[in-house]
């Protein structure tokens, strides 16, 4: 069967509002490192490795043997009114990465679900249906998460079980502030905080969430420090603070192991997904103890955290930590953004490189006024698709590229991608 022919039984069953990538949609079928095949033969190096899921690549003897093993015992789920030793064991290991003090942990199946949690966690140990997000965010599709979502492509619905207000500084490229030096955006900012809270909110606010570096929205993040600074203004009203490290967390950001580290403050709760379980569907919360045991009510999640999830997420977590692969995201994100720099001098359309580490994002624009450009941004995603690479697409006006290559990315695969991303923007002259 043809992609072509996929498609048409895909747009007959499923809904039409399920983002599909490329003029002609591909089905993957087979993966090997960094590497995946389609339904039709052709190989791509994968650069946004199922939206920053499969962390790892593709095929890990280590996570795989693990999972065999687990399937071999014939217990593939038993729910959480059981005890479960790698659910047990996988908290463990969270809590102390985390920083957080008496931290516990929560699991989930997405980071969707996480982020449900944390505001669950947040309105009900504050009494308060008052929420602070940033423009431009992203954190989920469910209810209560598009609700905090600052970005109308992603936002389904005006209707909303929370009270939010949007605060300024995440998103610098667009920002009327974004020719300021760092500490005097980070002040401006900061006040635009409070006086959000001063003039939109009755005081008893929640939480404010926030992504140390914006997914959906482009991969963009406000100067180190801003998030510090937030703090220190949400402590004077009691206001919690909850990182989205759905994206950032695991070492991708090179520098550090949780995005929100690179502020020098530490979360009252972070929420994760995607990249723990290399593939296998798992999210959760860690936050304070008290926080966490905040909720009176009986509850329970049937699959968040079940034997299968939890135990390729501590395989994952195991091998990154052994292989060090926070320190490979370092110096393979340096080389790539040195090489997407170095195409942006040639290319005018490209206005904008951001990121940390392997997770690293070009905002595509028309020369002439610095508007955002989607039209050129979909044609340079399908020109690298054409000469084998995927990555992908983001950014509040759909006009960014997005790459997160797994954390084993070598040199020469990113020598490699380099070269099909300047091909791909010869193809604009």
């Amino acid at each position: 069967m043809t992609h072509a022919e996929l498609w048409e039984r895909h747009k007959a069953v499923m809904p039409a509002w399920l983002a599909l990538y490329y003029e002609e949609p591909i089905e993957i079928v087979q993966g090997s490192g960094r590497r995946v095949t389609d339904g039709e033969g052709n190989t791509y190096l994968d650069f946004f490795a199922g939206i920053l899921t499969n962390a790892i690549g593709y095929d890990i003897a280590e996570i795989s043997d693990a999972v065999r093993e687990q399937l071999g015992s014939g217990i593939a789920h038993t729910s959480t009114v059981y005890l479960i030793r790698k659910q047990i064991e996988l908290a463990e290991q969270i809590a102390e990465l985390s920083g957080i003090p008496d931290a516990k942990v929560f699991f989930a199946n997405s980071g969707t679900e996480a982020n449900e949690t944390a505001l669950l966690l947040a309105t009900q140990a504050r009494r308060s249906n008052q929420v602070l997000a940033m423009r431009n965010s992203y954190h989920g599709r469910a209810f209560g998460t598009v609700a905090i979502t600052g970005n109308r492509g992603w936002s389904a619905s005006s209707l909303s079980p929370v009270n939010v207000q949007y605060v300024q500084g995440a998103y610098r490229y667009r920002s009327p502030f974004r020719e300021l030096p760092d500490a005097e955006y980070i002040k401006v900012c900061v006040d635009d905080l409070r006086e959000v809270i001063e003039t939109t909110t009755s005081g008893d606010v929640a939480c404010l969430i926030a992504e140390p570096i914006q997914g959906v929205g482009g991969f963009s993040s406000p100067p180190d420090g801003l998030y510090a600074a937030f703090k220190e203004v949400l402590d004077e009203y009691g206001i919690l603070f909850i990182s989205d490290e759905v994206q950032t967390g695991w070492g991708r950001t090179g520098e550090h192991f949780w995005g929100i580290q690179a502020h020098n403050v530490v979360p009252d709760a972070m929420t994760f997904a995607k990249g723990l379980g290399n593939g296998f569907a798992i999210g959760g919360v860690v936050a304070r103890g008290d926080l966490m045991d905040s909720i009176k009510a009986n509850s329970l999640s049937t699959f968040g955290g079940n034997p299968i999830s939890t135990t390729a997420a501590k395989a994952t977590i195991d091998y990154l930590l052994d292989k060090d692969l926070q320190a490979n995201a370092a110096k393979r994100g340096a080389q790539l953004a040195d090489g997407l720099r170095g195409i942006s001098d040639e290319f005018p359309e490209l206005g904008d490189v951001r990121g940390k580490g392997l997770m690293l994002a070009t905002e595509i624009v028309k020369p002439d006024d610095d508007t955002p450009d989607p039209a050129t941004t979909a044609k340079l995603q399908q020109e690298t698709k054409n000469r084998g690479l995927l990555i992908g697409k983001g950014g509040l006006y759909g006009n960014v590229l997005r790459m997160a290559p797994p954390m084993t990315l070598t040199e020469e695969e990113a020598a490699e991608a380099l070269e099909i991303i300047r091909d791909s923007f010869n193809t604009l002259r």
